[in-house]
């Protein structure tokens, strides 16, 4: 088995790299990055590409056709990944998620791959009342990011990409500890916070709801995709990705974090104006095509993860929000020292 995952230097592509090694020993796995985040590590002396058979450096807006010879499967994890930074590079995240998710599920069709994994979100909900979510009800995408990913979700139903199977998974937002951890998502930033300084701010009043999912158990979703026959769904299919038991309202969240770490406190912010992305997923779908690769980490496991994998590098950084694990301050520092543009491209 050959496999091709793209946008593999993040947060998600090293945790998702181990998983494939240890699945498929014999397997070749080729990543293709751009590298901007390479340097984010948050292990001590472990590079995660060391499971590759290459590495591949190049921007998602070029990738060469001839990559995708002899393959089986093609894992698109690429983009510009959270609504801040939707929303300060809006042209590059239609660019990077949208059409080149398309052109690549292109190319891989043209070049025999017959499995191709787009890694989609639940934040295409959006705000949404009036209990679960599931794959047929309205979507209500509110930022940039979310519209990327429903776009390129509608694009490749509607695309020829000849016999092979298409798997658009609809992530929870994810969590949990990884070797280029990212400290911009909620769970993981109420565990920095507890390490910190010993109290979580809730930024919100607490009330909007999170379905969430650990990044080991993405990893264990895109396997299935990887691999999944298209009888088994259809060839073309969209899923919600996670599990009922990890539908939480944020102030849940804060309280598990505390209870795991003692002597840590929460505060919440209830004059803060509504947060309008709030909304629970139905995973039933999930549960009933993928019955061998449901999650399996719990909430408690995912705080423990974090708080031990953060303290094995020292982390005590009471500014992490403007550190390198918080994805946007890495763009924005490349840009304001000249080696990418603002079109999110290298720079010479």
């Amino acid at each position: 088995m050959k496999i091709v995952v793209v946008g593999n230097m993040g947060y998600v592509g090293p945790v998702l790299i181990a998983h494939l090694r240890a699945r498929f020993p014999q397997a070749e796995l080729i990543g293709y990055d751009s590298g901007w985040f390479g340097h984010c590590l948050t292990t001590a002396c472990v590079v995660p590409e060391r499971n590759l058979n290459a590495q591949v450096f190049g921007d998602v807006r070029d990738l060469p056709s001839d990559l995708l010879q002899g393959v089986d499967a093609v894992v698109m994890l690429a983009a510009v990944s959270n609504d801040p930074m939707g929303s300060r590079f809006e042209n590059p995240t239609k660019e990077i998620n949208f059409q080149s998710s398309v052109e690549i599920a292109q190319k891989a069709a043209a070049a025999g791959v017959s499995h191709f994994v787009y890694a989609s979100s639940c934040s295409v909900y959006g705000f949404a009342e009036g209990g679960a979510r599931k794959e047929t009800d309205p979507l209500n995408p509110l930022t940039a990011y979310a519209r990327s990913k429903i776009d390129t979700e509608k694009a490749l139903s509607k695309t020829d990409l000849g016999k092979m199977t298409v798997t658009c998974l609809r992530f929870a937002t994810a969590c949990g500890m990884s070797d280029r951890v990212r400290l911009d998502l909620v769970l993981n930033d109420f565990v920095a916070c507890a390490l910190s300084t010993g109290v979580i701010t809730v930024l919100s009043d607490g009330t909007p709801w999170r379905p969430l999912i650990d990044v080991h158990d993405m990893a264990r979703a895109i396997e299935w995709g990887v691999t999944r026959d298209a009888g088994n769904g259809g060839s073309f299919l969209t899923v919600n990705v996670g599990s009922a038991q990890w539908n939480y309202q944020v102030k849940d969240l804060a309280a598990a974090v505390v209870e795991e770490m003692p002597g840590s406190s929460y505060s919440i912010n209830k004059d803060a104006p509504p947060d309008k992305r709030s909304y629970q997923v139905d995973f039933g779908l999930f549960r009933q095509l993928a019955p061998q690769h449901q999650p399996t980490k719990s909430l408690q496991d995912s705080v423990r993860d974090l708080r031990d994998g953060l303290r094995a590098i020292n982390f005590a950084n009471a500014d992490f929000r403007n550190s390198d694990q918080i994805r946007l301050r890495v763009l924005d520092r490349h840009i304001r020292e000249g080696r990418i543009d603002e079109n999110l491209r290298w720079v010479g």
